[in-house]
């Protein structure tokens, strides 16, 4: 889980250079958290599967809205 938690954060970094990982709440709403708008927040979700090596529907993106449901939503995908 540490590197699922450290590959998400070095992503979100190059979509969102000013977020703050210290100041984002796990389980707070992300996209409010750091500002995404719909493009970044796209991005952002691309590069996660690309670089887990896992799909990521559209259908799935209202389960992952926090950080938690994030890393346990690719933990669940990479175990499959």
């Amino acid at each position: 889980m540490d590197e699922i938690k450290k590959t998400t954060f070095n992503i979100l970094k190059q979509i969102a250079p000013e977020a703050d990982e210290a100041q984002i709440e796990l389980d707070e709403n992300l996209r409010e958290e750091v500002d995404l708008d719909s493009m970044d927040y796209l991005n952002f979700i691309t590069k996660l599967g690309e670089q887990f090596k896992i799909e990521i529907p559209e259908a799935d993106y209202q389960k992952i809205e926090t950080l938690d449901e994030l890393f346990t939503y690719i933990k669940t995908k990479i175990a499959v």
